[in-house]
């Protein structure tokens, strides 16, 4: 299953007031290290059924970026309960990511 795009209009909904751990993972098109992390991403939404996997086009999604305060891409935010629990910044590896997945999980 593809990872679900999020809109500033959906964000409340799928992100804040998920049950269960979210991993936004916000992007452009034009970000080399984006496109690595891509397909990790895609991997670890299938391995955790419990973690629910959520993208942000930042070319589309300028202001939500800049409300969650995104400065660089790839950046990655692991939310629980409606709040920021860890936030990660760049190419990562996937050992690297499950390991704050088990972390917050």
């Amino acid at each position: 299953m593809a990872m679900k795009a999020v809109i500033e209009s959906t964000f409340a909904d799928e992100v804040l007031m998920a049950p269960e751990l979210v991993v936004v993972d916000y992007w452009a098109d034009w970000c080399a290290p984006c496109k690595q992390i891509a397909p990790i991403l895609d991997e670890l939404d299938r391995e955790y059924e419990n973690v629910k996997f959520v993208k942000v086009d930042t070319n589309d999604q300028p202001g939500l970026a800049a409300q969650q305060g995104v400065m660089s891409l790839p950046t990655l935010q692991f939310f629980r309960g409606g709040r920021v629990a860890k936030s990660l910044s760049g190419g990562k590896t996937k050992n690297a990511l499950k390991k704050v997945i088990e972390e917050l999980a």
